[in-house]
């Protein structure tokens, strides 16, 4: 005969379940903890390094030249990005880069200057819009031409996604790039830099798309298996440069590939100058992490309303930089010793730090520099002296500092009265790099197009899946939260008019077109959450999926719950009116209603900017817009209006007295 097992031990076997699967949880969490820790770990691992067995010690930096108190071996040049020349917004941008470009660039004296996307602004007045504006491009191009900036410098101007709004091909007649810009070059390309002292590649990575669809479905780049070949075959060529540096506008996050993927591509290079996230609206002032290849990526603020530029450096084949604000002088650029923070040493011959004399500096103002005092660890060093044009130098001791990271700092001067300081850690030892921030890497090294397209599968899972199985489950009857809530989706999923409602909307949200409309104009396409077709052409899905995870989380789902405590409530015999007049119950009733009210105003918002965005064809014909917005208010309308609903229960049906 079995008996029950006593009250005492039946306890003790629920603790043991509970503690055995708190165990395994804290051990997934651990798991999933260590890494996503790894994967964005950018201190450098020598196990990553790149480089193909070199002939010498060249890349060790044993080998000569060593940075010394000679104006030689250096040279410097400037990224601008995000300069958004508009027609409509922000009337001090066009002449304070003509500034720019006049008596910056004349201080300076930049061997070459990046100027990496979105040259233009190229949206209508509103924002809402897109379209390219000639007299945007004309305003741009006769900057150039006013400054004379070409003929001090060499300009290289790339396209960004703003320069590719609403063009059909690269030969339309709306691709202005081609005939207002400095470089003209469409596509990826290969520059080598010659100076008596080596060669440097500049490889351009353009991912602009081709069409171009208006905004905002152009956010993310794409390279295909024959951009990214080439780009293979520039990578090639690069190694017999000094160093590589490769430059786009979009970050690496923000571009879809086929695998390896772009990071593996620029694998041999020092760094990926970028733009294109302006800073996150504030939210990350500084942008820059290293890919686990090595390579540095460096994001650059924009100059739209930031007024950024960046100063780098290639001395003795080491890259430093200075992010800088526009107008503000002294500009300071400590070249040796290297930011430690941004070593590769896979490919930078770091060892002619600790073989170098002389602590190197570029000091660039309008007006004469007066002083430069430099301090490593709190202790002065004394002043640098001019070894000619704005290079600064002072003789050092590297083998004071061979072990552990040190604080250099360097105080600048002008005779006008003004004074900056640039302050940096360095460090001559090999094994010790500090990393970047997590949030940086984050934002930088994520293919973020991966992860929306998986966050938005499993919504659409959990939504669609939620509601098949309410509908063929037995649901028991209770009265805990829980119990109700189960109770309530099977409701929602038993009646026919709402489920298969509910259900084809969330179909069409994974499956079906969102709209389809004039994407570009004169140019019919369909949009969908796995991409979108334009003209004959398909481009693969990016933004799309960030997209809809938004519509599914903020209203698809919430108005599926909303549909279930309707009909809760009218199966408990209450209607509208009756239902705010529940004691305890009217400020979280009335709560409820204001978010569903809030969601449905952002359905109305979205359908607004369809309109405005892709036009009255595209409004009429969106389904997961407009369409859907006179689904629910029909659904909300039929619940509280409709018959009441049977109370069903398990199997069995009870019409509430």
């Amino acid at each position: 005969m079995h008996l029950p097992w006593p009250r005492w031990q039946r306890q003790k076997r629920r603790m043991l379940k509970l503690f055995g699967a708190l165990v395994i949880l804290g051990l997934a969490l651990a798991c999933i903890t260590s890494w996503v820790l790894d994967s964005y770990d950018t201190a450098w691992h020598p196990k990553r390094s790149v480089q193909h067995p070199t002939v010498g010690d060249g890349h060790e930096g044993r080998s000569p030249p060593f940075p010394g108190g000679e104006l030689g071996n250096i040279f410097w040049f400037i990224q601008v990005s995000d300069i958004h020349i508009s027609r409509f917004h922000d009337p001090r941008r066009i002449p304070d880069f003509e500034k720019f470009c006049t008596d910056t660039i004349k201080v300076i004296k930049p061997d070459l200057v990046l100027a990496t996307g979105d040259l233009t602004d190229a949206k209508t007045e509103s924002k809402v819009g897109s379209l390219q504006h000639e007299v945007e491009w004309q305003a741009y191009h006769n900057i150039l031409k006013r400054s004379r900036v070409m003929e001090r410098t060499r300009w290289i101007d790339i396209r960004g996604n703003h320069d590719a709004f609403n063009i059909i091909s690269l030969d339309s007649v709306n691709n202005y790039y081609r005939k207002y810009s400095a470089n003209q070059k469409v596509g990826s390309f290969h520059y080598v830099h010659k100076k008596p002292f080596g060669n440097y590649s500049f490889v351009c990575a353009d991912a602009t798309l081709n069409p171009g669809p208006k905004r905002p479905y152009n956010f993310f780049g794409i390279l295909n298996q024959t951009q990214m070949d080439l780009l293979d075959t520039f990578r090639v060529e690069s190694l017999k440069s000094n160093q590589s540096i490769w430059f786009g506008h979009y970050t690496t996050s923000t571009v879809v590939s086929p695998a390896p993927g772009l990071r593996d591509v620029m694998r041999s290079a020092v760094a990926y100058l970028c733009g294109h996230l302006h800073t996150l609206g504030g939210l990350m002032p500084v942008l820059h992490s290293r890919h686990p290849q090595g390579t540095l990526e460096l994001e650059l603020g924009d100059w739209m309303d930031n007024r950024r530029y960046r100063v780098l450096a290639l001395d003795h084949d080491l890259l430093s930089f200075s992010d800088l604000r526009f107008d503000q002088w002294p500009a300071v650029l400590i070249t040796n010793p290297k930011d430690a923070q941004y070593l590769h040493p896979g490919v930078e011959p770091l060892g002619r730090i600790r073989r170098s004399t002389h602590i190197r500096i570029l000091a660039f103002s309008e007006a004469p520099i007066t002083s430069v005092h430099v301090s490593v660890d709190g202790e002065p060093l004394g002043n640098g002296h001019s070894a000619g044009g704005p290079l600064y130098v002072l003789l050092w001791d590297p083998s004071l500092y061979l072990t552990g990271l040190h604080t250099i700092r360097v105080n600048v001067k002008d005779s006008a009265g003004r004074a900056s300081m640039r302050e940096q850690h360095f460090t001559l030892q090999d094994d010790l790099t500090p990393s970047f921030g997590f949030g940086q890497s984050f934002v930088l090294l994520t293919d973020h197009y991966i992860l929306a397209r998986a966050a938005f599968v499993l919504t659409i899972l959990l939504n669609v899946g939620v509601l098949m199985a309410f509908r063929f489950l037995r649901v028991p009857s209770g009265r805990g939260l829980t119990s109700q809530a189960c109770m309530s989706l099977h409701l929602v999923s038993t009646m026919d008019s709402f489920y298969y409602s509910l259900l084809l909307f969330n179909l069409c949200t994974a499956l079906g077109p969102w709209f389809v409309g004039e994407l570009i104009d004169g140019h019919s396409g369909a949009c969908f959450a796995f991409g979108v077709f334009v003209d004959g052409h398909f481009l693969e899905g990016s933004l799309t999926y960030v997209i809809g995870v938004v519509q599914l989380l903020f209203f698809n789902m919430p108005l599926t719950c909303y549909l279930c405590w309707s009909l809760h409530h009218r199966c408990r015999g209450n209607t509208f009116r009756s239902h705010f007049l529940r004691p305890g119950c009217r400020l979280q009733t009335l709560a409820i209603h204001l978010i569903m009210l809030l969601l449905l105003t952002w359905q109305v918002h979205s359908c607004y900017f369809l309109l405005q965005t892709y036009g009255l064809i595209a409004f009429f014909l969106s389904p997961v817009r407009t369409w859907a917005l006179g689904l629910s208010v029909l659904l909300i309308y039929r619940a509280w209006a409709g018959p009441a609903p049977p109370l069903r229960n398990s199997s069995k049906s009870v019409t509430p007295s």
